[in-house]
C-alpha cells in the first residue's frame, strides 16, 4: 500500500481511490507488488548492513570416504526414491 502511496501522491486531489476486492480484479495484483528500489529516493528504504568475508575454510574429502558416501546413496532407498521423484518433475 506504501508503495502505490508513494507512485500517486503527485495526483493527490484530482481522485477518488475505491477499493477492489482481489478475488474479483485478478489483473490488478501485479501492479500492487509493483517493486521499488531500496535507495535513498525511497521513502521506506532501509539501510543494509556490509557483511565483510572474514576468513574462508577450505576442507578436502578424502577420496576413499566420498567413494563411501557415493556407493551408500546408490543402496538408500529414499534418495532412491527422491532422485525418481525429481526425475520425473524434469523430463520437460
Amino acid at each position: 500500500m506504501l508503495r502505490w502511496q508513494i507512485a500517486i501522491q503527485q495526483y493527490r486531489g484530482n481522485m477518488t481511490i475505491v477499493h477492489k476486492s482481489g478475488n474479483i480484479y485478478k489483473n490488478a495484483d501485479g501492479l500492487s507488488r509493483w517493486a521499488l528500489a531500496n535507495t535513498h529516493e525511497n521513502p521506506a528504504w532501509v539501510p543494509q548492513e556490509e557483511h565483510h568475508i572474514e576468513g574462508i575454510c577450505v576442507t578436502e574429502i578424502g577420496t576413499e570416504f566420498l567413494n563411501k558416501v557415493k556407493q551408500s546413496y546408490k543402496i538408500d532407498k529414499n534418495f532412491h526414491i527422491l532422485c525418481q521423484l525429481l526425475m520425473k518433475d524434469c523430463k520437460d
